[in-house]
């Protein structure tokens, strides 16, 4: 028998599977939600990761849904995102004015502050003084946005823009020194503005305020778990497969990885997981990834040797992107023989995440292709399987908390991403047998000095990356004439924007003096200090 917990939020996570062809894709109701609408802040993520960790979730749509859209929705509540944009610039993103008619509580961020103003006739001016970095916010009603925030309080500000006239029925609740009107209400409306960004981590009770917002204005519950995801997903995967098989591309990474060990947990052995080995892998992945499953979940692995094969193919290639298509071809190509052996697979499990999906939609229009996906694209429409993603409105951390309640290891779980091409497109220009063994040692190298310093869960990714040049060094007292490496080493949250991380000297001297000694053809280190964007994580 269900818990009144599970039933609850078993009752506002059904899920209808929605027919496309040969694929069903997932169509999943809440009772509760707050809807985000983005407006191309660079932290709209950020924002529905935060409701969600009080307990609340939250969806991200384009600013342009239309309020019948959301009446359908029914949502609890709306967020109206940051933005770049400026109200007064022409063509700025406004949402559909019947948005603010449907009577359900929103709060705009900043952008969102703005929009709700110069809609109600405010007057929003360019800031005589550019507020960006931490401001002291001074709280004058603590009723319930600001309830449980002490007064002053950190927050963060960043903004060209502010209200300069409140519209009539608005009144100012919070102020700073240089923006006045930081925060405002319009009880009657149920509308909230705050100036600042309560999402991030520099305003010190950003959650408090968001929980705030989710919980004491909407009435939201404490429905959106980790617990009663894998009971409500794991009921819905026995439902929809039935006697099915399923099959799963195991890549080794926490995301298919998660994806198995839950479907298995649902359907146990009709679930045929293949692991393709392209020799493309870091140093022990493979074996690792057998020794994980087959040792500690008791899951039947097909693991499948290709890597002769995809080195063959990738002979001569300089160019990533062909080095992609060729590597997507080949696995596609070496799944689907594989996948002739279990006549009974009528699905195909994938590790897609939240953020994948969102990214699908642009919106502020069409976005430029920078890369393809790093990830194995579709099998080929003759395999007729049913698409079955269960984590497809989990973002990263969130699985990883599902793991960690389905007995995955934690050394596991805190592995960093790792590209599905693989080593490929860290080795600049062609991918050979030689060059893949010096970036596979140089790059366990990477791996076990940041362990040894303890700062590999610091860290979002960490790797080596093998450049197309050589330069001239001396060793012993012979001159060399050998490869460069380059280390990448980021700092993030969800991998869409990185910093370049700040190791301390000595672990990056560590790290250099060990590839030039024990690296036979390496005998130059060099240290990547460029962010996203505007660069990428990954070289190619």
């Amino acid at each position: 028998m269900l818990s009144a917990r599970s039933y609850r939020w078993g009752a506002c996570y059904r899920r209808n599977f929605v027919s496309s062809g040969r694929r069903t894709q997932v169509a999943m109701e809440h009772r509760e939600r707050i809807l985000v609408l983005d407006f191309g802040s660079q932290y709209t993520q950020l924002i529905a990761r935060r409701l969600r960790e009080s307990g609340v979730y939250a969806e991200i749509h384009p600013y342009w849904l239309s309020a019948a859209r959301v009446r359908e929705l029914a949502p609890q509540g709306i967020v109206l995102s940051g933005g770049p944009a400026s109200v007064s610039e022409p063509g700025a993103p406004w949402p559909d004015p019947g948005l603010f008619e449907l009577g359900i509580p929103i709060l705009g961020i900043c952008y969102g502050l703005q929009l709700l103003s110069v809609h109600f006739g405010g007057e929003v001016v360019s800031a005589q003084r550019r507020e960006y970095g931490r401001a002291e916010l001074t709280i004058a009603d603590h009723t319930d946005l600001f309830a449980g925030v002490p007064s002053p309080t950190t927050v963060w500000m960043s903004h060209g823009d502010a209200v300069h006239r409140l519209p009539e029925g608005f009144e100012c609740i919070a102020s700073t020194p240089d923006c006045p009107i930081a925060a405002v209400r319009h009880c009657e409306r149920r509308l909230w503005g705050v100036q600042f960004h309560p999402e991030v981590e520099h305003t010190v009770h950003g959650r408090q305020i968001l929980s705030n917002f989710a919980r004491r204005i909407c009435g939201c519950h404490t429905e959106w778990t980790p617990e009663a995801f894998i009971e409500a997903t794991v009921a819905d995967i026995r439902r929809q497969v039935g006697s099915d098989g399923v099959l799963c591309a195991l890549s080794g990474g926490v995301d298919s990885t998660v994806t198995a060990v839950l479907v298995h947990r649902a359907i146990g052995e009709q679930l045929h997981c293949i692991h393709v080995d392209t020799g493309l892998m870091r140093e022990g992945e493979s074996q690792t990834i057998v020794r994980l499953f087959q040792q500690h979940f008791a899951i039947p692995l097909t693991v499948v040797d290709g890597s002769e094969l995809f080195l063959s193919r990738l002979r001569g290639v300089t160019d990533p992107e062909q080095k992609r298509r060729i590597i997507g071809h080949t696995f596609i190509e070496l799944f689907e023989r594989e996948a002739r052996r279990f006549p009974d697979a009528r699905w195909l499990a994938q590790g897609t995440l939240y953020p994948d999906v969102i990214e699908s939609v642009s919106v502020r229009g069409p976005s430029a292709t920078i890369k393809s996906h790093h990830n194995v694209g579709g099998l080929p429409e003759r395999m007729q399987l049913r698409l079955l993603e269960p984590l497809r409105e989990l973002f990263k951390d969130e699985v990883r908390s599902v793991g960690r309640l389905l007995g995955i290891p934690e050394w596991f779980l805190q592995r960093h991403p790792f590209p599905g091409p693989g080593l490929a497109i860290r080795i600049l220009g062609e991918v050979t047998p030689e060059r893949l063994a010096l970036l596979r040692r140089a790059d366990a190298i990477v791996q076990e000095e940041l362990d040894r310093a303890q700062l590999s869960d610091t860290v979002w990714q960490a790797f080596a990356v093998l450049l197309p040049v050589r330069s001239v060094g001396v060793m012993g007292d012979e001159r060399t004439y050998e490869h460069v490496c380059a280390l990448r080493v980021v700092t993030s949250v969800d991998g869409m924007t990185a910093d370049w991380a700040r190791l301390p000297h000595e672990v990056l001297g560590r790290i250099a003096d060990r590839i030039i000694r024990e690296v036979r053809g390496i005998n130059r280190v060099v240290y990547d200090i460029s962010s996203k964007p505007p660069a990428t994580i990954e070289w190619e």
